[in-house]
Parts: C-alpha cells; structure tokens; sequence
C-alpha cells in the first residue's frame, strides 16, 4: 500500500510554481479529466504541452508523441496513464531534465516514483493537479481549505 510520501504539501505547492507542463496522455475529448485538467492550467497561466502519439493537435496545441519530441525544456510531467507505463514515462522524464513527476488519481506506480526520486526528481503521486491547484493557489484556499485538515468538528477557542 501506498504511503503519503508522495503527496507532501510542501512538494505540492513546489510543484505548482512550474510552469511548463508536458501532459503525458492528454486527450481530445472534452469530458475526459485529462482535457479539463489541461484547459483549466492553461486559464492559470501555465504553459501545456500535450502529449499522445495519436493525436496532431490538442486544444489548438501541436501534441508530440513523447517527452523526447518536445523541443525546449519540460519543468512537470503531469500523466493520465496507467500505472504500467510509468516507470518508462519516468525514466523518459529523467531523460528530458523535467523537475516534477505528476501523477493523476488513480496513476500508482511506486516503482516510477522511485525511479523518479534516484534521479533527483520530486514526485506527487494519486493527487490531481487541478484541484491540489484550486487548493493552493486558487478560490478553494478562500474558504480555508488548504489547512491539510477536513474536518466538520470547530474548534474552540481557548
């Protein structure tokens, strides 16, 4: 089972001042999360890069079929795969000199991560990053929640 390493808030907040983001299985379908998540960093002003060997274009964006095709420096690779094809997207990661291995919900892959962490990269790991975004930096940090506490209890004042 899958300990909370790799969802450090101080890794987290890190991690979202990068601003160049290779999307690793980003889809053209509106309704797929790894679309709205994509749509929504762009409105934040991050950079995205998408990436799906099947596809030209995305969001009006030229899509590259992997890590190693994109031309320029990649800070975050955020992945809607699943868990198998990780260590390689790591290694590739590795490869490319990206900062951050993202992995979306759901994407638990122990074994990327590590390869990630030998090579000096941070990793966050079963989190979204559109809402660990809103959490942080955008309107759900507001209403307070970005304590790392859910509770309904209050707390007394002393």
């Amino acid at each position: 089972m899958m300990d909370n390493q790799w969802q450090d808030a101080d890794v987290i907040r890190g991690a979202l001042k990068l601003k160049r983001i290779a999307i690793v299985g980003l889809s053209s379908k509106e309704l797929r999360a790894s679309n709205f998540v994509a749509r929504y960093m762009r409105y934040h002003g991050y950079e995205v890069v998408p990436v799906n060997p099947v596809e030209k274009e995305i969001l009006g964006l030229a899509c590259y079929a992997t890590l190693s095709d994109i031309p320029g420096a990649v800070e975050m690779v955020d992945v809607f795969r699943l868990p198998d094809a990780v260590p390689d997207i790591a290694s590739e990661s590795l490869a490319i000199g990206a900062k951050c291995l993202w992995l979306q919900f759901g994407v638990i892959s122990e074994e990327g991560a590590n390869i990630a962490e030998r090579g000096g990269m941070d990793v966050v790991m079963d989190r979204c990053l559109k809402i660990e975004h809103a959490r942080y930096l955008g309107r759900m940090h507001w209403l307070g929640l970005n304590t790392g506490i859910i509770t309904a209890r209050r707390i007394k004042a002393e």
